[in-house]
């Protein structure tokens, strides 16, 4: 299993969702970030070593994937590991065999491996920078975790949801949000999605005072993001979607949306074009955010 997406958009929690879920929910879960460890050391975290494999190794060690028993090894950022690992790994899922470092005798593989990038794999193929053979074998069931932009409908019930955590963890803290702070949240981008939307929700309910966490409890970032809504949304259907959405910063798809389908008059082709969209594309993002182009057409 494949899962992909920006940082912090909840990949991990996913991937622990499909263990809790299945039938190895009561095995271990191991989670290991392929990035954090130096190249000539990440052979032995995932493999182990035998005692006198290498200078140091003074007794056996247990890697990660024996660790992980018949439960589930979860590779972050699997588009860090060094090729030669790559290389390793994919006979070791292919086989489902492998050997400690200096060792000779195999071992089996019987953990699910999930794998996890923030980054396009397919790209990095083309590069020579991953290998092809593993990414398909790893990409058996791909899964993409969507941008927090993408899911605003999604916010308020995630926002919820972590206030209730901070004041189980705390045993107090306010109940809810202002109107106007839920607002602000709505507005806001989400550059680092799942995960500052908790740090934000955390940061409220430590400065909130009263039952709700109000616009003035959150951070500066979000609250600028008024200033820039009252510029007008009609100057965004001039810009090309991917470019209103690096450059809005503040506004939801939504809004840039509505926009383009007012000044195109309803029209879904001419509006495409204006944005840089394939017309199928465009037609979808309208969908997903219920906006209806029928409803700027003129009678």
């Amino acid at each position: 299993m494949l899962v992909v997406g920006e940082s912090g958009t909840g990949k991990e929690l996913a991937a622990r969702a499909v263990h809790d879920q299945s039938a190895r929910a009561g095995e271990p879960f191991v989670g290991v970030n392929c990035g954090a460890f130096p190249p000539e050391l990440m052979e032995s975290e995932l493999f182990g070593h035998a005692k006198g494999a290498f200078t140091g190794a003074f007794a056996d060690k247990t890697g990660l994937v024996e660790a992980a028993g018949r439960g589930t090894l979860f590779l972050d950022e699997i588009g860090d590991l060094p090729l030669l690992l790559q290389v390793k790994l994919n006979r070791a899922l292919q086989e489902r065999e492998y050997r400690r470092v200096g060792d000779a005798r195999d071992r089996k593989v019987e953990a699910r491996i999930v794998a996890a990038t923030n980054v396009d794999l397919r790209a990095r193929v083309k590069e020579g920078r991953f290998r092809e053979d593993l990414f398909y074998r790893l990409a058996v069931f791909p899964v993409r975790m969507p941008p927090l932009r993408e899911r605003e409908g999604d916010l308020p019930l995630l926002a919820s949801s972590f206030l209730t955590r901070c004041r189980e963890r705390c045993g107090r803290g306010p109940a809810g949000f202002a109107p106007e702070a839920m607002r602000l949240m709505l507005r806001h981008p989400w550059p680092g999605n799942v995960r500052e939307l908790w740090n934000v929700v955390e940061r409220g309910a430590a400065v909130c005072d009263g039952a709700e966490i109000l616009a003035t409890d959150l951070p500066e970032e979000l609250s600028g993001s008024e200033e820039v809504a009252r510029r007008g949304a009609e100057s965004l259907a001039r810009v090309p979607y991917r470019e209103a959405m690096d450059l809005m910063q503040d506004r939801s798809t939504r809004e840039y949306l509505t926009s383009l389908m007012r000044a195109s008059g309803g029209n879904v082709s001419r509006a495409a074009e204006q944005a840089g969209l394939a017309r199928e594309s465009l037609h979808r993002l309208l969908k997903r955010h219920g906006v209806d182009p029928d409803a700027f057409r003129q009678r």
